[in-house]
């Protein structure tokens, strides 16, 4: 019989330990590389945010069959968990009470990964020759060897900067103590930080949306609050998603609160405002941007909230291709493209869009996505599944699709610079509406799709 390939999985977050459920079933060894002190570390520091997504859709098949023995009493289905239940209620049991605890390393920080006496420019006998991977763990470096690798390491440790052109803005770094990235607790832990502040928020994604929320809702017990919204572009409608048309509820609801809140006037909106430079006015913020000499915001504090980016530094010695300008595999990029549309549904996909010119590396996970948005956990989930199918040598199960994604209710594609297309083609039927849903949807009484801008 042929000896059990391994597989290595850098990151022990959700789709991390489902790449190693689907490996455990597929006969294969697992051995799951952490570099945080605990399973699910970046997910810990979001672990007050509620997902769009319920239940259903963020468990992931193979870790369900892994937990059924254990008596693991699974969630409502239809209950929409924050990251801290997700830990607590699903990745923890799946971690501590399945034959997964054998094979997690935990505080174990991937620095280098490499072929078996193979340098980059090597060729000959490449494919054969088993991966090492290097990585620290506090007692000194150490390294194990796999026959394939897959890294859903994530990236969330590597935010994007506030400066429109992809670096840090002038002033960014000098500031960092009045700067946080991502979604701060504002209602719990961080509440000290920014309640009866002016709270200025850069970004228009679902990140962004859901800090602006929960800061209205502080400013609600602490009415000096000032909530500031900072956006590149010049629509904020563009933030406001799918609507009542969201298979994702929660999301589609999301987006229409944000409006909401917008409309009323509670949050003051700065549009077309690229954040070019970031000085000190007294022990306040002030943020300019170029191109109109006396515009600017001060603040208190900054919340940059642009999306994040994969690190690569540790695949340096890797045959990697990867799209130029989203930086996720090159056959993905055509389906993610922001640049193209704003689909927050992506067709199901797997080893074949994600296979690298390094046979048997595989991108899984938000990082996979590079730098693109709205990945949703079961298209991670997807991925492992078809990408240990293929290692396996099963390559029927491993093109076959075993997925249906939510729609997202609005798929904007940029017709003409400056112009957005609606989910639904042109409204036939109202004239204050912008498509055949929007249309359908005030007809029944209700305020839109949420596409309209």
């Amino acid at each position: 019989m042929e000896q059990s390939k391994s597989v290595a999985i850098i990151g022990a977050g959700p789709v991390g330990l489902a790449a190693a459920a689907h490996v455990i079933e597929r006969g294969m060894t697992p051995a799951v590389l952490e570099a945080g002190p605990e399973i699910g570390h970046a997910m810990r520091q979001w672990s007050h945010v509620q997902l769009f997504s319920p239940w259903e859709y963020n468990v992931d098949k193979a870790a369900e069959r892994l937990l059924a023995p254990t008596g693991w009493n699974s969630p409502d289905p239809k209950q929409y968990p924050t990251g801290g239940e997700l830990l607590s209620q699903y990745l923890e049991p799946l971690a501590h009470r399945t034959v997964l605890k054998d094979h997690i390393h935990t505080s174990s920080r991937v620095t280098d990964i490499s072929r078996v006496g193979f340098d980059k420019l090597k060729t000959k006998g490449r494919g054969d020759a088993p991966f090492e991977l290097r990585y620290q763990n506090g007692q000194g470096p150490k390294s194990i060897r796999a026959d394939a690798v897959i890294d859903t390491s994530g990236t969330w440790f590597s935010p994007n900067p506030g400066g429109a052109n992809g670096l840090p803005a002038l002033g960014e770094r000098e500031n960092a103590t009045k700067i946080a990235y991502g979604m701060p607790d504002v209602l719990g832990k961080d509440r000290a930080r920014y309640a009866g502040k002016a709270i200025a928020v850069l970004g228009a994604g679902h990140s962004a949306v859901g800090t602006l929320i929960e800061l209205t809702n502080l400013k609600s017990q602490a009415a000096s609050t000032e909530v500031i919204w900072i956006l590149r572009g010049d629509n904020p409608a563009k933030a406001f998603g799918g609507g009542v048309n969201d298979k994702l509820v929660a999301r589609g609801e999301l987006g229409m609160a944000l409006a909401g809140l917008v409309t009323s006037g509670q949050i003051r909106v700065e549009a077309s405002f690229s954040v070019t430079r970031i000085d000190r006015d007294g022990e306040r913020l002030k943020l300019a941007t170029a191109g109109c000499c006396d515009r600017s915001i001060v603040a208190d504090e900054l919340i940059v909230a642009t999306g994040f980016r994969s690190d690569l530094e540790f695949l340096r010695e890797l045959r990697i291709q990867l799209d130029p300008a989203i930086e996720c595999p090159i056959a993905l990029a055509p389906l993610i493209d922001p640049n193209e549309h704003s689909c927050g549904t992506v067709r199901p996909h797997g080893a074949a869009e994600l296979a690298q010119d390094e046979p048997g590396f595989y991108f899984a996970g938000m990082k996979s996505y590079g730098r693109a948005p709205t990945f949703l956990m079961l298209t991670g989930y997807e991925q492992v599944r078809s990408i240990a199918a293929k290692i396996a040598g099963d390559n029927e199960a491993a093109a076959r699709v075993e997925l249906v994604l939510p729609e997202t209710g609005v798929c904007s594609r940029s017709a003409t610079p400056g112009q957005v297309e609606c989910c639904g083609g042109s409204a036939t039927e109202r004239a204050d509406a912008c498509c055949v849903d929007d249309a359908k949807a005030k007809g029944a009484g209700k305020a839109g799709c949420g596409c309209a801008a």
